[in-house]
């Protein structure tokens, strides 16, 4: 019988190539993998809250997660999609400020907690390691940004189109390479999107009735990447 093998250890993680955490050197790496706490959590479970303050950061190790700010109307705004290899948490802990967003699960999801006086303490004594993190901060400012721009210039149709591809480019393809792998409801989408509900449901039917994408429930099908493309106005 094939040996299990625990996935919740550094040296073992499905994403010891590609996560910022696992850039440290070895002797801050070996530390995070003996002080790291790992946690399961429930699809619709907050890891934390917005409003709270930061004890330390987190690793998804298995899972999606989005990241979502309450406005002053109450509604949910959704600032982020996360996904195995993500770390969050570090923005208000380097800032010293609470919580700007809430974490909930998109599905069951495992995350690694790592506390702050340690993770401090790596970014302070490893230069590769705060190379890495000032890359990945550059990197968001820049997606804000551009976001942000949308927002203002792009019609909704293109800004849907956009959201569909990057939902695809964050999460990828089921096992038929046309399924996106998360189930997001039509509000989610929206959310994600800037504009209603109702606009995103008459635009997905659209979309459908053009052979564009094909909708089963909360799953969603991209028959034609290169349309859905030329939809977003982006360059491919």
């Amino acid at each position: 019988m094939k040996a299990e093998v625990d996935h919740s250890q550094c040296q073992y993680c499905a994403h010891r190539f590609t996560s910022v955490l696992c850039k440290a050197k070895s002797e801050f790496l070996e530390e995070i993998n003996m002080q790291k706490v790992c946690n399961t959590y429930k699809k619709g479970q907050v890891i934390f809250h917005e409003g709270a303050y930061p004890f330390g950061v987190y690793c998804i190790n298995e899972g999606k997660i989005k990241l979502s700010h309450l406005g002053d109307d109450g509604k949910e705004h959704i600032t982020r999609l996360l996904k195995g290899g993500d770390i969050m948490g570090y923005r208000a802990l380097l800032s010293g400020d609470r919580y700007g967003s809430s974490a909930i699960a998109l599905e069951d999801t495992q995350v690694c907690f790592v506390p702050k006086n340690l993770f401090v303490h790596a970014l302070k004594h490893d230069a590769g390691l705060a190379f890495e993190m000032m890359k990945m901060l550059s990197d968001e400012l820049h997606k804000a940004e551009v976001k942000i721009t949308h927002l203002a210039q792009k019609p909704v149709r293109e800004r849907l189109a956009e959201t569909l591809l990057f939902i695809k480019e964050t999460y990828g393809f089921e096992q038929d390479g046309t399924t996106l792998n998360v189930r997001l409801s039509r509000e989610e989408i929206a959310n994600l999107v800037g504009t209603a509900t109702e606009s995103t449901i008459r635009l997905l039917s659209e979309f459908k009735k053009d052979g564009i994408i094909d909708l089963d429930g909360k799953r969603i099908r991209i028959m034609k990447v290169k349309d859905l493309v030329r939809t977003a106005n982006l360059q491919d």
